[in-house]
């Protein structure tokens, strides 16, 4: 059997949901709501992948990542 690799510390970034969605299209709601997020000035934690940032670069009006 193979070992699988496992990372000690796995990168991740916050994210903040720090502006309304009301008054933007559908499909910039559903990415918020995607990533888990429900109320506003809510943090959450995810894996820092390229997906992951490309998501918060589709609406970076709305989400910004927290160092």
């Amino acid at each position: 059997m193979a070992k699988k690799t496992e990372k000690n510390e796995a990168a991740t970034i916050t994210i903040q949901y720090y502006r309304s969605s009301i008054g933007y299209a559908q499909k910039q709601k559903d990415i918020v709501k995607s990533l888990g997020i429900t109320k506003l000035n809510q943090k959450v934690t995810r894996p820092d992948t390229p997906s992951m940032r490309g998501i918060v670069a589709k609406v970076p009006h709305l989400l910004r990542i927290v160092e």
